[in-house]
This record gives C-alpha cells, structure tokens and sequence, in this order.
C-alpha cells in the first residue's frame, strides 16, 4: 500500500491537503462505504478530471443506517478497495475509526428539509438522509477538497447533499456522475454482491421498466396511468416495491405530466433480502 497515503484522522488529512493547496493544486473527494467497483473508479476518475489531488473516504457510516439495516453485514473489503485506488491512481483515502468521526459526546446533526423530506427515500428511511448529510458535512469540513463527486444512482441523495453543500456554505462544488451499469442495465452497487443468482437475473427488469415507462412519458401517455402500469409490473414480477415515481428533476417534487418540467424517474424495490434503487431522466 505504499503507494497510496492513507490516513485515520483528520489531522494528517488536513495537513497533506494544506500542502497540495499551498502548491496551487486542487483537491477532489469521493465519499465511499468502502466495497468498491467499477462505479466508483468512475468517480475517482471523474475527481481527476477537476483536481490534481484526489481523496476516497471509506467509511460505513453508522448514523445513516437504522437499527433493523445491514450496518453489521455491510461489506468491507479494504485491501482489495486499496488496490483499485492504487491502479485508478487516486492520492490518499481517508479511512478513520468511529470515535474519529463521531467521539464521545458528539451531539450534532444537520436537519434537512427541501429534497430530503419529499416522500421518496426518505419516507422508508427516515433517519437516513440526517446520517448522510451529518457525514458528508463533517468530509467536507474535514478534507477541506475543492470538489466532492456523487454518483446519480442515489439521485436523492445527491439533490441533498448538493442543496446542502449550498446552504450551509461549505465551499465544495458537487459534481454529479451518471450511473455506471452492468451489460444488462442492472445500476451498480455494492449491494449486488447480496444477491442471488435467481434474483441477480431478475434484477435488470427494474431499468427496463424505468425505460419503458420513460418511453410512454415521452410518447405523452397519460402519467398517472403510464406510473401505475409500471409499478404493477414491478410488483408482479416479484420485488416487494417501495416506490416507483415521476418526480421534477430538480426539486423532486411530484408531477403530473412532462409538461411540468424535467423529468426523473426515481424507483427503490426489494428482491428477497436486498433493496435495490434507480432512476433515469425522461
């Protein structure tokens, strides 16, 4: 591993990046849990295009996962993660210890509302998006990066992160990345790895659906009717289904035809244990 710094607290962190700041480099972070794949190589590759320096955080938050989720079971796979951030030639990861992100006495939160409290994730999750913004909050502040890359597969995630990156003034720029795809269309994640064989084959319907429906949209079906189609296919082909929704691309908020604005398609389903999500533009 000795080609690639890692660091465990935010005290190395900050003083490598004062010096790459102090050489006239831009720093570029791309916050990660860790089990990596191709997707996020895409995203270091992406940070390269807008720093010369570039940091992978590889942390499995536990405040954006409630007590019934897969905090325990996540996967963690860090020599392996280190040795694709060697090959894709990322500078450092930040890989801390709880009690550095969160240490005794820590009693701090960021309250969201705007696109964290719009009736998608966050109506099956609803502690979820506070964890996340917390993290990232506390990533921004710390790397004190130039530039943070989201991917879009966590399409609400990354409308909340970017409003508060914004709003609270944290001096980042969030450069969104399209979502990287198996062959068949399956979104990547590293939630994939739970699946099992039957269940991987029928994960691609999701984005087939998606891109049906999207389809009809543009073809000016009717929305409501085009939505609830969609959904029953979701249902009967076996995914327990927490949402399937046209929402405004921007503000999420829901739509009632494409004459409202950009258009996303949002969608979260389970298929035996795993919970997977997508989303595309109409």
């Amino acid at each position: 591993m000795s080609q690639i710094a890692i660091f465990e607290t935010v005290a190395a962190m900050r003083a490598a990046v004062a010096g790459w700041h102090a050489a006239g480099d831009k720093v570029g972070l791309v916050p990660t849990m860790g089990a990596l794949h191709e997707g996020h190589v895409a995203l270091v590759r992406e940070a390269q295009r807008h720093a010369r320096r570039v940091i992978v955080s590889i942390f499995v938050n536990p405040t954006q996962f409630a007590p019934h989720e897969d905090f325990k079971k996540y996967p963690r796979t860090f020599d392996d993660d280190c040795a694709q951030l060697v090959a894709a030639g990322a500078d450092a990861v930040f890989f801390p210890p709880v009690e550095e992100m969160y240490p005794a006495g820590f009693a701090t939160r960021v309250l969201l509302l705007g696109p964290a409290a719009v009736g998608l994730d966050d109506r099956f999750r609803p502690t979820h998006f506070e964890g996340v913004a917390t993290v990232c909050c506390k990533l921004f502040t710390q790397s004190q990066a130039d530039f943070a890359v989201f991917g879009e597969k966590d399409y609400q995630q990354l409308k909340v992160v970017t409003r508060m990156a914004a709003d609270l003034d944290l001096g980042i720029e969030i450069v969104p990345l399209a979502t990287f795809r198996e062959p068949d269309g399956l979104a990547m994640s590293s939630r994939n790895r739970y699946l099992s064989a039957e269940h991987r084959a029928l994960a691609p319907l999701l984005h087939q659906v998606l891109q049906a429906l999207a389809a009809r949209i543009r073809n000016q079906d009717p929305l409501f009717q085009a939505v609830s189609e969609a959904q029953t296919e979701i249902i009967s082909a076996g995914f327990e289904l927490d949402y399937l929704e046209a929402r405004h691309a921007q503000t999420l908020a829901p739509v009632t035809s494409l004459a409202d604005g950009p258009i996303r398609l949002l969608v979260a389903a389970r298929i035996g244990a795993t919970r997977l999500i997508d989303n595309i533009a109409v």
